[in-house]
């Protein structure tokens, strides 16, 4: 079984400027809790056991988030704030580590999976990329499908998701003979990076979720810097491609991508209304702005 996941931090966030020059963008709160958090859960929910954060200095909020705070604790404890002391202890269960290694410049996402090599070892792995929060209320999440279908094919995963034909150029495309249905698995030739429209082989694009093997790291090192003079996952994909089979695995929840403005805004709106404790009373604050309108 996968139990190692992934998760690049390291960028700088420059989308989300001005908040992300003080604070990392994965800790800008959905709702009542940061956007990080929500993909931690998604991966503990699919069995990952080690979450691996490639860092940087400007990030220790992060790892401080994921660690437990004594003092904290003791305060809620002594003013009888039990359920606020059950919710902050309760954030990372207690089978689940997460671990720190320094990514030591930007040299693109390939670079930063191949500096958790030495925590993953000879393991097949998990990437997540945190910028995107994927809200999936099934019993069996769509990680969690990508990777049974990993051990049972032995054939690397790619999540992606079909987007309007006209909006194809601002994605990674995957090349598939037919498209599998939500929630299954099909042989891939290739990505083609932002086709032009009416040009894509599909489509269906990336999604920033990924099941791969230990292989790819040696793959990753022997990767010759691409687009924007970066080590890119993309390619070290291609050059696995060339002795094994890679699949895309379509998926069935949705996507929000919070590295954009408008992706995060669309992010608060739709996990504030399924929030437990919120839901209702945000709901009928959203009636009260659509009358005011």
């Amino acid at each position: 079984m996968i139990k190692k996941a992934i998760l690049p931090v390291a960028g700088l966030g420059t989308r989300f400027l001005p908040a992300s020059k003080s604070i990392p963008k994965e800790m800008v709160t959905v709702v009542d809790r940061p956007a990080i958090e929500y993909v931690v859960r998604e991966a503990v929910a699919a069995g990952i056991e080690q979450i691996i954060l490639v860092t940087h200095s400007s990030k220790a909020s992060i790892e401080n988030y994921f660690d437990r705070n004594f003092e904290l604790e003791t305060t809620l404890e002594q003013k009888q704030k039990l359920d606020l002391l059950k919710e902050i202890t309760e954030i990372l269960p207690a089978h689940v580590s997460v671990v720190s290694v320094r990514q030591p410049q930007p040299l693109g996402l390939g670079h930063a999976v191949l500096c958790a090599k030495s925590v993953v070892g000879n393991d097949a792995f998990a990437v997540l990329l945190p910028d995107v929060l994927v809200k999936d209320d099934a019993a069996q999440n769509d990680l969690a499908r990508m990777i049974q279908r990993f051990e049972q094919s032995h054939a690397a995963q790619i999540m992606v998701e079909a987007v309007p034909d006209h909006l194809v150029d601002q994605y990674g495309i995957v090349d598939v003979a037919t498209a599998p249905a939500e929630g299954e698995s099909t042989v891939m030739q290739g990505i083609v990076e932002k086709p032009a429209v009416g040009t894509a082989p599909s489509n269906l694009s990336v999604v920033g979720r990924y099941v791969l093997p230990a292989e790819i790291m040696t793959l990753l090192e022997n990767t010759p810097k691409g687009a924007g003079n970066e080590i890119q996952l993309t390619d070290a994909i291609a050059m696995l491609q060339q002795n094994s089979v890679v699949e895309a695995y379509r998926m069935q929840g949705q996507t929000f991508d919070c590295g954009s403005k408008l992706g995060y805004l669309k992010a608060v709106l739709h996990y504030g209304l399924d929030h437990p404790k919120l839901g209702d009373d945000f709901k009928a604050l959203i009636q009260e702005l659509k009358i005011e309108s």
